[in-house]
């Protein structure tokens, strides 16, 4: 797939511009949870740690001993219903019950983009704890906000990234496999996107970001089918840092100029379904990708476009992700729900007019 010439550089140099890159410590490796105490420590005594109900139980026996040995006052409390205005106002009220002096976010993307963004309204420290390979919300300085029913609203940019960053694999490994799938499904994503969203930049932190995307589609490309084979092998390991680790990084060095355009755009439409809520946010994005490609094909007769979606459809069918609104489950919507969807994905401010097409509306 060939980058747009027709897209104008955004990566004008201004006065002042800060670059949330990555955490300041990241921990990794099999049971680091476990030993990760004293790093906790460092950073605060009254812990409040925010999850799902069910994450926060899986994670308890990961966490607890960490946090018993370093003598913390930890809380727990959840994020449900979702990613949402009204859990995030619950959960600053149970910061200054708590006195918490510190958030740590355990579980997916919704769990640590809330736990994010608790911390960065309070002006605390931040600890972020991924249980699947899902997503690199444990890397990135931004958190995405959604209805108490999971329809996305807007994302908010944060100041900086997480303070502590800890993936242990083990813990990863509780997770269902779908969870890892998706997670291919998200970060794969990046090449698309960033080698659009970039245009015709000539900056050097952000060819390095899309270059950095290209060898992330390579590596999954490569090597996912073998990692969901066997949890224990080197491949497993690789895919879970380059779904966790590797996409964040992306994201820190690109910036605002090397993240979303049509897939995510699809995806945030897509939320709107009550039918999709189930559907995972990798899988999600994952039809977008297929999506934004059949979008160039078709308004820019780009034959690159074409070559890139069936190389996918064909990766797709070997690991499991969706090809088709019938793979998602949502193959009985409606012609009016899928207007809605359409409607959502290409409003003026969607990310989906960073392609370069002559025209695009939500006609």
């Amino acid at each position: 797939m060939s980058k747009p010439a027709t897209k104008a550089s955004s990566t004008k140099v201004t006065e002042y511009s800060p670059l949330a890159i990555a955490p300041a410590r990241v921990l990794r490796g099999n049971h680091c949870l476990a030993n990760s105490g004293q790093e906790i420590a460092t950073l605060g005594v009254r812990p409040l740690v925010i999850g799902g109900n069910q994450t926060l139980k899986v994670a308890e026996a990961f966490l607890q001993p960490a946090l018993k040995a370093a003598k913390l006052i930890s809380k727990t409390a959840s994020y449900i219903p979702d990613c949402a205005e009204s859990s995030l106002v619950r959960l600053k009220e149970t910061v200054q019950q708590h006195q918490a002096d510190l958030i740590i976010g355990v579980g997916g993307g919704k769990a640590l983009d809330m736990a994010k963004l608790v911390a960065y309204q309070c002006g605390l420290p931040i600890v972020t704890i991924p249980t699947s390979g899902s997503t690199c919300a444990a890397w990135t300085a931004l958190s995405n906000v959604y209805s108490e029913t999971g329809a996305f609203q807007y994302d908010v940019t944060l100041s900086r990234c997480p303070d502590l960053l800890i993936l242990d694999y083990e813990l990863v490994r509780t997770a269902p496999q779908r969870t890892l799938v998706a997670g291919i499904g998200d970060a794969i994503a990046k090449w698309y996107e960033a080698s659009v969203s970039s245009g015709d930049a000539t900056a050097t932190l952000l060819i390095s970001a899309v270059q950095q995307a290209r060898i992330l589609r390579d590596i999954l490309l490569q090597k996912s089918a073998i990692a969901l084979e066997n949890t224990e092998s080197d491949a497993w390991r690789e895919v879970v840092d380059a779904t966790v680790l590797l996409a964040g990084v992306i994201g820190g060095i690109g910036g605002a100029d090397c993240r979303t355009v049509a897939a995510h755009a699809v995806h945030n439409g897509l939320t709107h379904l009550l039918e999709a809520h189930d559907v995972l946010h990798g899988e999600k994005v994952a039809y977008g990708i297929l999506v934004q490609l059949r979008l160039e094909e078709m308004v820019q007769g780009n034959q690159l476009a074409a070559s890139a979606r069936q190389q996918l459809l064909k990766f797709y069918s070997e690991i499991g992700l969706p090809k088709s609104l019938e793979d998602l489950g949502l193959g009985e919507i409606t012609l009016a729900q899928l207007r809605q969807v359409t409607a959502i994905a290409t409003q003026p401010q969607s990310d989906i007019h960073r392609l370069p097409l002559l025209y695009l509306t939500n006609s």
